[in-house]
């Protein structure tokens, strides 16, 4: 009778044990990876928000900020006026209260304005571009093409630069010592700033300037006709040239009268009523044709001025307007969501009536030039921005687009980069506008484009944290000044802000994985690399506990390879 075998895991043969060598028993093995956290993918000025969070909930706020800064010059700018898309896809909504990202942003940009932080450019490429518009996206480009070592001249017809930010955006919204302090560290890169300067002929321009290439910027400063049956005694007034004539100043605060209504329902609506009551109205009422559901204003704009006395008169449309008296009629919304009238009026008192009912570009600047294709008040662009006439391009409120400050910031570098391309004649796509740059927190060099899921998180492994709230100034002194209405985080919430993020699809290195496994098969770097840790497949069975328990989602588990 032969012997029985020796069992395996006690086999004292040499190199014949393989109870430490398991890779063969495996089916599946796991891997570390980096996918694309829902906040950065939802930036439109392609922040890495997740990286700048880590810098930040560590302390390193300078290094937070410079993160910031590669993709975006304006955190200062934006921590204020952006209606943070990135918080609305953040993954921690769906456990507690997102992560107030935009609060953070505005708290690092602030520190850099205090205590003076600075870019550097890379070395004079010797190449020439005009940007044409001192707008978000305009100066967006600028900083950009400065970064990039090419000579840079920003033209004009306003005498300050900021474009809507700063003639559009009301200073209780956005203090003007924060946009000149951003707008100066874009000049002290070597940018040069011609103000006051019309240009007309966009092509006559690059050629006498010597231009290598141009940005086209211009902003959404022409009112959209919009027809009001009037007496000759009505005063009616455009939006956008109220604000204008408010940020100049130089006349004297505009006489509205006591009693106002704003025709719209935007963002421009509601600054223009916010306005008017600072400037002495006792009543500022909007009026607008459909109901809450459909306003185009941001939820928080139309908040803050109820919370200011604005009433607004839903489902009404101005049918005829004299002096001090409105004829308003009511509107009702149809099957497909459009309102119609319903002939039944009233009378609303108005000393004077602001339109709020929409803006275009000025495009006669591109008049004659060839190859330009222009479609409802838009030019036409492709995936670099470049316009049909090789080397100009254009974005903004020019292009095909949503109408926000940091939409515009992203086209600005997005153009830069275009340029910068052309230039060099590297013909090629319009790169990814996500988290594309090298993780610093060890979990893989190059991110995935798949979004991650609330439902791939291990939430219990978080503690409940809800966010911090901005304060605001009281109701009363909101309307009696310009001051700053919303108020920022000091150092211990902006630090507790940025600890909450929850690191999805990222590793975090908290270590999870190598404390669950349960054969030693996590193997912790130090220090950490590309990854913070390795899976030693001589130990690993392929259990898939480590994929199971990781909170962040960072480890799938693949097919073991044939």
């Amino acid at each position: 009778m032969s012997a029985l075998p020796t069992p395996f895991a006690i086999t004292l043969d040499v190199g014949s044990s393989r109870a430490n060598h398991t890779g063969s028993w495996r089916s599946e093995r796991p891997e570390y990876v980096r996918l694309t956290a829902p906040c950065g993918a939802g930036c439109p000025a392609a922040e890495d928000v997740q990286q700048w969070l880590y810098h930040a909930e560590e302390g390193g706020y300078e290094a937070a900020w410079r993160k910031i800064m590669e993709r975006n010059p304006f955190p200062a700018v934006c921590g204020r006026v952006c209606y943070h898309p990135c918080e609305t896809a953040c993954n921690r909504g769906q456990l507690d209260d997102a992560v107030g990202i935009n609060s953070v942003e505005r708290f690092l940009g602030d520190q850099a304005i205090a205590h003076g932080w600075t870019v550097r450019a890379m070395p004079p490429s010797g190449r020439r571009v005009l940007v044409v518009g001192a707008g978000p996206s305009g100066l967006s480009a600028a900083y950009h093409l400065a970064l990039l070592g090419h000579h840079v001249t920003v033209r004009d017809m306003a005498p300050a630069a900021g474009g809507m930010m700063r003639y559009g955006i009301p200073k209780y919204r956005l203090p003007r010592e924060v946009l000149d302090a951003e707008v100066q560290r874009i000049a002290d890169l070597g940018v040069v700033f011609e103000l006051g300067h019309h240009v007309g002929d966009v092509v006559a321009e690059q050629l006498d300037g010597g231009f290598d290439a141009v940005f086209l910027a211009v902003g959404a400063q022409l009112p959209q006709r919009t027809y009001v049956p009037a007496g000759s005694a009505a005063k009616i007034l455009d939006a956008i040239a109220l604000l204008r004539d408010v940020e100049d100043g130089s006349a004297g605060p505009p006489l509205l009268g006591r009693r106002v209504a704003v025709y719209g329902g935007g963002n421009t609506a509601m600054d223009a009523a916010r306005t008017a009551k600072r400037l002495g109205a006792d009543e500022a009422v909007i009026v607008y044709r459909r109901t809450r559901d459909h306003m185009p204003a941001h939820e928080s704009e139309l908040q803050e001025a109820l919370e200011e006395g604005v009433q607004v008169r839903w489902l009404s449309t101005i049918a005829h307007a004299d002096a001090g008296t409105l004829t308003i009629e009511r509107m009702e919304l149809d099957e497909h969501g459009y309102p119609q009238p319903t002939g039944r009026f009233e009378e609303l008192e108005a000393d004077a009536v602001v339109l709020a009912t929409g803006q275009v570009s000025d495009l006669s600047l591109l008049d004659g030039v060839p190859g330009i294709e222009r479609r409802d008040h838009a030019v036409t662009v492709d995936a670099n921005l470049m316009t049909g006439h090789p080397g100009l391009f254009a974005g903004g409120d020019m292009v095909p687009a949503q109408r926000t400050v940091t939409v515009g910031i992203g086209h600005g570098r997005r153009a830069a980069h275009g340029i910068d391309r052309w230039l060099r004649g590297i013909e090629t796509e319009a790169p990814v506008e996500l988290n594309d740059s090298a993780s610093e927190t060890g979990v893989g060099p190059q991110p995935s484009l798949t979004e991650v899921p609330f439902e791939r998180l291990n939430p219990w492994y978080y503690s409940d944290a809800p966010r911090t709230v901005r304060d605001q100034l009281d109701a009363v002194r909101r309307c009696t000044t310009f001051d700053e209405v919303v108020l920022g985080l000091d150092e211990s919430t902006a630090l507790f802000e940025a600890r909450r993020c929850l690191s999805c699809g990222n590793c975090l290195a908290c270590d999870n994985c190598y404390g669950v496994c349960p054969d030693n098969a996590v193997v912790k770097l130090t220090p950490p690399g590309a990854y913070a840790y390795a899976f030693d497949l001589d130990f690993c069975k392929g259990c898939g506990l480590c994929a199971q328990e990781c909170p962040c989602g960072a480890i799938e588990m693949h097919p073991e390879p044939i």
